[in-house]
């Protein structure tokens, strides 16, 4: 009897185990089960399936352990696991390591221990040996690490191997569980003094123990409420210390006992269900309704500020009433912060958040709610890993801003699209989507307007209030007439200063962290480049360092320059920071932030900066595109784009669309509330036809030009794109590896297949790069093309010298 298992490794197969008549009766699909793999390594392995087929190729081991009572993984699930597989062209075993918490991914640990019953020379130890010896003789095992920083070296594998020849230690895998669940100390009375009488003795016991009598005071106060009392409460009130209370216990007055609580708990408020719907909003939810009975996924294309959230949440109504779960989409962690508080006023402890800050243990409660269709995770919000958890009855997914390039997921595999991905996993659960953005993307609008997505629009902002008014600014002309204060044309600091002086609040957008991305010297042009990568190095002004945004390398900024040592350095460029201090410096006053991939690393770093920015503790805001979704500040009357153009002139065939959408967001923070916005956008080319879309808003005219554009160069929604990425560190072996790829793919595939190119940054961590481009028309079978990719990927494998050559495959790329 045996069982076919998933494991947690770059894997495409599953391997077979054998298991004994009683794990066969107790085994079922989707439990986790500890088997041995490689020499001697333990993984957690996913049970897909019990059969009789005894492999042909190996003798099946049998597998270490069960871990759990009943399975973890749904039905569903694992053949959704199967298709990004097999769509995105990763192994399974990626997938699965994807979508699981790490915490429920058990991987052994090597422990070190004395060999009891063998005979040494003590003498014949080195002074390291005997090290490691001594140490054993006081612990019954060590773990690799305490070895490493015991015997302060990184290499201790060479001792390791002696002392094992000598036999004088053993090693040994053992799997240990990483997840833990919160226990919470609580405090009873001791059942002697459960009666009325025995209280006064009590009292009278304590007579001269002012603290522990505070304590047994403060014990009875809070027991009126008819709930547990916790150990940490009654120490706050009582005003004594929990060793107070730990005498208590020992004299045999309390008892202590612990319960079982969730990390994350939003309380048991059961939400408020007022919500008054605009005739707009109500005409929009009327027709998401009508297309939702006809059709599986439906678009909502409304302006921003049109109140998209509302009529999410009124559909929401409706799906958790029917008992169905619903998973709500967001592409940014930053977003999930608000929206939580929003979704929690209205359906109380019915909320469930999944996200990548949240810890291990955090991550695996969430799972087990769902597991579980607990009433607190009817509603899931998350970014797009939520999509991976066990839902056993999923009614509705919401996607907002279903436009955002984030929801695909880059590195590492699987390298999936969390939108299109939803929609599959929406109709294995026979489930509805709803997609909404201001700016959606080309191809689901291209879907919304061939008739396979149903659409619903909102044309007018909530509360008619306006749309923003939106005002070029020509730096080129304000450089040439000196009516710059640094990166600020007198426009836009005459609008902040205004807006200050009203007491409103301004949000400043420049895509760029950092406070230069070039430091160049002025007597022989040197700039620094990172020693791993093909970029140079961006000046960060706060640590006074130097910084690779790729590998992460850095050095102290230089006093002079390397090349030639001259001290006259300069920077070129601009970011965040660097905005940041001149503001500081023009509006003394003021008080700034920044939200940027510097700022927001800590668990909280999002939501204590979004809620200072609403508490109004905060009057200008400067950021990345973090700022660009979704947010809702009301008292936010300007927004100002720094510098339009660094987005227009990306290399890639969507920096228009980008361009658009994300000019359009920022553009939306502004005047949410009743009074008009103002958008101040500089830009060195104002007659450029897409900020001229912008000021218009005109969605549809950036639609049609895109679209015509698509279809001439073949692109996405008329082709669909496969990017094959090769990596390695000798130059020119990756050369001819990418040539021969590129030859024997033209050879076999009758479609366009483009390459082999070099990236513009085309060496990171001394890996260089090439990529080939695979387009494949929508008539064109598109299993039949990843086949043969796939069959010259493993013949490419197959010859010796290419081998070591890493290929990354990216499915629908962009």
């Amino acid at each position: 009897m045996f069982a076919e298992v998933i494991l947690p490794l770059n894997l495409s197969r599953t391997f077979t185990y054998s298991v004994t008549a009683a794990e066969w009766d107790f085994l079922q699909k989707g439990m986790r089960v500890a088997v041995p793999f490689g020499k001697n390594k333990i993984y957690t392995g996913l049970v897909i399936e019990l059969h009789e087929n005894e492999p042909s190729l190996y003798e099946a081991r049998p597998i270490s352990q069960i871990l759990d009572e009943k399975p973890i993984v749904t039905e569903i699930q694992l053949a959704h696991w199967f298709w990004i597989s097999s769509y995105y062209m990763c192994a399974i075993g990626d997938v699965y390591r994807g979508a699981m918490p790490s915490a429920l991914l058990l991987e052994s640990e090597t422990l070190i221990s004395l060999k009891g019953d063998s005979y040494f020379e003590k003498d014949n130890l080195s002074d390291q040996e005997f090290l490691v010896y001594q140490a054993l003789m006081h612990q019954s095992s060590l773990k690799v690490a305490e070895i490493m920083s015991l015997l302060n070296k990184k290499n201790i594998f060479p001792v390791l191997r002696k002392m094992m020849e000598n036999n004088v230690i053993s090693i040994r895998e053992e799997v240990h569980e990483i997840y833990t669940p919160k226990l919470v100390k609580y405090i009873r009375l001791h059942p002697d003094y459960s009666e009325a009488s025995d209280l006064q003795g009590l009292l009278e016991v304590l007579k001269s123990a002012k603290k522990q009598k505070d304590a047994v005071m403060s014990y009875f106060q809070l027991s009126a409420e008819k709930k547990p009392v916790p150990l940490k409460r009654l120490s706050e009130m009582s005003g004594t210390s929990a060793a107070v209370i730990k005498g208590l216990v020992e004299k045999g007055i309390f008892e202590d006992y612990f319960i079982r609580e969730d990390r994350v708990d939003f309380g048991d408020d059961e939400g408020n269900n007022t919500l008054n719907l605009s005739p707009a909003q109500q005409t929009a939810l009327k027709d998401i309704q009508s297309v939702l009975e006809a059709k599986e996924v439906c678009l909502l294309h409304g302006v921003t500020a049109s109140g998209k959230t509302e009529i999410y949440l009124r559909l929401i109504e409706q799906y958790i009433k029917d008992k169905k779960q619903v998973l709500y989409l967001l592409p940014e962690i930053a977003l999930t912060t608000q929206l939580v508080g929003r979704l929690q006023k209205h359906f109380g402890n019915k909320v469930s958040v999944f996200h990548s800050k949240y810890s291990n243990n955090e991550r695996v409660e969430t799972w087990n709610r769902v597991l579980e269709s607990s009433d607190k995770a009817q509603i899931v919000i998350g970014a797009r890993s939520a999509l991976f958890l066990p839902f056993n009855d999923l009614g509705l997914i919401i996607i907002d801003e279903e436009h955002e390039q984030t929801f695909k997921q880059q590195d590492p595999a699987p390298r999936y699209h969390a939108r299109d991905a939803a929609i599959v996993l929406a109709s294995q659960h026979q489930a509805k989507v709803l997609l909404g953005s201001a700016t959606p993307s080309l191809e689901t609008y291209y879907n919304a307007q061939s008739g396979k997505y149903g659409l619903a629009e909102i044309t007018e902002r909530f509360g008619n209030v306006m749309m923003p008014d939106i005002e070029l600014v020509d730096i080129k002309d304000k450089y040439f007439r000196k009516a710059m204060t640094g990166h600020f044309s007198d426009t836009l600091t005459g609008y902040i200063a205004e807006a200050l002086s009203l007491g409103e609040q301004v949000i400043l957008f420049q895509n760029r962290r950092g406070y230069s991305p070039v430091v160049e010297c002025l007597t022989c042009g040197h700039v620094p480049q990172c020693p791993q990568c093909d970029v140079s190095l961006t000046y960060h002004k706060f640590k006074n360092q130097l910084r690779c945004h790729y590998c992460g390398h850095h050095i102290a900024m230089p006093v002079n320059c390397h090349q030639c040592g001259s001290i006259d350095l300069t920077t070129k460029g601009f970011g965040t920071e660097q905005i940041e201090q001149e503001l500081s410096e023009i509006f003394p006053q003021a008080k700034t932030a920044r939200m940027d991939q510097d700022t927001t690393r800590g668990k909280y770093s999002f939501e204590k900066l979004i809620d200072s920015f609403k508490n109004r503790e905060i009057d200008i805001l400067v950021g990345t595109q973090m700022l660009a979704k979704g947010l809702d500040f009301d008292n936010v009357s300007l927004v100002g784009i720094m510098n339009a153009d660094n987005m227009l002139y990306y290399p890639d065939f969507r920096a228009f669309e980008r361009s658009f959408q994300m000019m359009v967001q920022v553009s939306g923070r502004s005047g949410r509330s009743q009074k008009r916005g103002k958008v101040i956008i500089q830009t060195f080319n104002p007659m450029h036809n897409t900020i001229q879309q912008v000021t218009r808003n005109d969605y549809e005219g950036m639609y049609k030009e895109q679209l015509y554009e698509r279809h001439i160069y073949k692109y996405p929604p008329y082709f669909r794109l496969i990017r094959l990425t090769l990596k390695h560190r000798d130059y020119e072996r990756l050369k001819s590896g990418s040539s021969w790829l590129y030859e024997v793919l033209k050879q076999n595939l009758d479609i366009p297949v483009l390459g082999p190119e070099e990236p513009s940054i085309s060496r990171i961590r001394n890996e260089y790069i090439r990529t080939i481009m695979v387009k494949i028309p929508q008539e064109k079978a598109l299993g039949t093309t990843k086949k043969t990719i796939r069959k010259v990927l493993n013949s490419f494998e197959t010859i010796a010298q290419y081998r070591s050559i890493k290929v990354i495959v990216n499915v629908d790329f962009y």
